[in-house]
């Protein structure tokens, strides 16, 4: 089965973060994420790889 999409919300309770640090991430750290209309979307599996490869930590 697919896995889900997941909000900025969702993904901010995931990785106990600010949702401030999340848009940060995205433009800064090129954190994966989907615009779908106005909104960011996230799969935890892209976020995840991303996590583990470096992309949260600060440069």
């Amino acid at each position: 089965m697919d896995e889900r999409w997941l909000t900025v919300e969702d993904i901010r309770q995931y990785l106990n973060v600010s949702k401030e640090t999340i848009y940060r991430w995205i433009e800064h750290n090129s954190m994966p994420g989907h615009r779908v209309g106005r909104r960011w979307m996230f799969k935890q599996n892209e976020v995840d790889t991303w996590v583990r490869s470096g992309g949260a930590s600060e440069k």
